[in-house]
């Protein structure tokens, strides 16, 4: 049963003040903030004689990033017992690219995850282990020895941008729309392990040895010793996938040259794949799901017009259809939501390739930000923006323009423009991104009347009543921003029978607190008609 919500914030004079010090931690490659609730949360269990925690089992997620990976011990309540991160490096070998290297991730995430299971007390005392992931990045790696065999192709790659657009002029776009949900876009795997295999000659020389495999199987691979599966919402960000009928697809395998040897089996959310004995006694592995999909649980955005945008790396919104597949005119995504018992729920997407990116870039790259968390009070400095528009295409634009041509900028400086008006403008496109996912969402039948936020950046409250002040909607955000972990806690607890449904395992997600709009329609406006003319500029040239 959900907790009963805090009272809502209403408008300027309802804002809670901004947050930080030292409760401030670091996720998704700039910092987020550690409510009261948060902190509460996070180990206030008494431990037993051994050193572990008196409860009667715990669960154990592992949440891999682009950033960092982390590994995150849930009670069966809901509550964090501890978490432990490892920042991750990306690598940049030309514009444009950008790689992993998996041997990293495994052995980061394999030092996280030991280190929660000795601070549950043994691996007797784990349930259960919940995977979620960044989607789309492919990994290749060697069967018989387990190691990689080239970079991991990271989800942000455009390498294969111009294979891409090929695609579409010879007219493939509709039916991989049609299959798929998906459109042609660099984003998805296909066409990634497509150039792979092309490209590194170590991949074909491997022959029946390649494994391929979005994060999540490499993790399970490594973890069981040899388990070569996906889940059903993972496979659907390949490109790959039939999304109707769950299956891999022989006239996709086709069109992107990729044998259907090399990919692994397509499961459940919710289930036993496989156990782990690398910390001791075995634990199974119960849940496995996307980071976009498990923050839609964590949510529990379970029922059909439900809304989660999460504001990580980059921005991802879904809203629930229920088994229903969705279909858009306005260049949006159908994704598989979650699959148990080999039943489909499925959810409309819009993905924004920038979000907390952009603060990490402005921080690290540009020096404007001595830390992110300083940029809610820089914000809060200047009445406005000043004219500037920040359109952070880093990465090329997402949904609803798909353009991996596009390039950041700033407009509207002056001599007046000050560091904070390019720091407001840069929170205001978060915002300003999220409403033009708004009116294509509606554009196709799915318009929101409340939008649940998670993922670090969420826990800006100036962002968050921006939010609402541009969405002209309430904004819901959980005291417990980490709604990825909770959504594959609830996943895994199912899996393993701790819990009979997702429903039953949504008491997890906690207390919650309410952004009302305050901004009037005309002030709304004249922000909005900024951002169509940035945004124009960005588009045609």
């Amino acid at each position: 049963m959900r907790r009963k919500s805090s009272p809502a914030l209403a408008g300027d004079g309802g804002q809670a003040k901004p947050g930080g010090g030292a409760g401030a931690k670091r996720r998704f490659g700039f910092v987020a903030f550690a409510t009261p609730l948060h902190r509460a949360r996070c180990a206030t269990y008494p431990r037993r004689a051994g050193g572990g925690f008196e409860l009667a089992g715990t669960i154990l997620v592992i949440d891999e990033g682009t950033t960092s990976t982390r590994a995150m011990l849930f009670a069966l309540d809901g509550h964090c017992l501890g978490s432990a991160q490892r920042e991750l490096t990306q690598h940049y070998p030309a514009p444009g690219l950008v790689e992993h290297d998996a041997a990293e991730i495994w052995q980061r995430t394999l030092e996280c995850a030991r280190e929660m299971v000795e601070r549950a007390g043994g691996a007797e005392r784990v349930a259960a282990i919940g995977i979620t992931n960044q989607r789309e990045t492919i990994v290749f790696w060697d069967k018989t020895t387990g190691e990689p065999l080239a970079p991991a192709i990271v989800w942000q790659d455009r390498r294969t941008a111009e294979l891409c657009a090929a695609l579409k002029e010879q007219g493939h776009e509709a039916a991989v729309q049609a299959k798929t949900g998906l459109l042609l876009d660099p984003y998805f795997s296909a066409s990634k392990i497509g150039w792979a295999l092309a490209n590194w000659p170590q991949l074909r020389e491997a022959g029946h040895r390649l494994a391929v495999g979005t994060v999540e199987s490499w993790l399970v691979w490594k973890l069981t010793g040899g388990r070569h599966v996906t889940d059903a919402t993972n496979a659907s960000r390949t490109a790959l996938m039939a999304i109707g009928s769950g299956g891999w697809d022989d006239g996709l395998l086709a069109l992107f040259g990729v044998p259907r040897a090399i990919l692994p089996e397509i499961v459940d959310c919710a289930g036993r794949f496989g156990e782990t004995r690398l910390f001791g006694a075995p634990i199974p592995i119960c849940g496995l799901v996307g980071d976009q999909q498990a923050a839609t649980i964590g949510q529990a955005c379970l029922e059909p017009g439900d809304t989660k945008a999460t504001y990580g790396t980059g921005a991802f919104v879904l809203t629930a259809t229920g088994t229903a597949l969705p279909s858009s005119r306005h260049r949006l995504l159908a994704t598989v939501a979650w699959q148990l018992d080999g039943q489909r729920h499925y959810a409309l997407e819009g993905s924004v390739f920038v979000a907390g990116s952009l603060i990490k870039w402005l921080r690290d790259d540009l020096g404007l930000l001595a830390s992110a968390a300083e940029s809610e009070a820089i914000a809060r400095s200047v009445t406005d923006n000043g004219g500037v528009f920040l359109v952070p295409a880093l990465s090329g634009l997402g949904a609803p323009w798909w353009r991996p041509d596009a390039r950041a900028a700033i407009s509207g400086l002056s001599f007046s423009a000050k560091r904070a008006h390019v720091i407001r403008a840069a929170l205001e496109a978060q915002a300003h991104q999220t409403h033009d996912l708004k009116t294509a969402f509606a554009g196709d039948g799915c318009d929101w009347t409340r939008l649940r936020i998670d993922g670090g950046m969420a826990a800006n409250d100036w962002l968050a009543q921006d939010l609402a002040d541009m969405l002209g909607i309430e904004v819901e955000r959980p005291a417990f921003v980490e709604t990825t972990a909770i959504g594959a806690a609830m996943l895994a607890g199912v899996g393993a029978g701790l819990f009979a449904t997702l429903a039953e395992a949504a008491a997890l997600r906690g207390e919650t607190q309410v952004f009302r709009p305050a901004m009037d329609s005309q002030k709304r406006q004249v922000r909005l008609d900024g951002w169509a003319t940035a945004v124009k500029a960005v588009l045609d040239s």
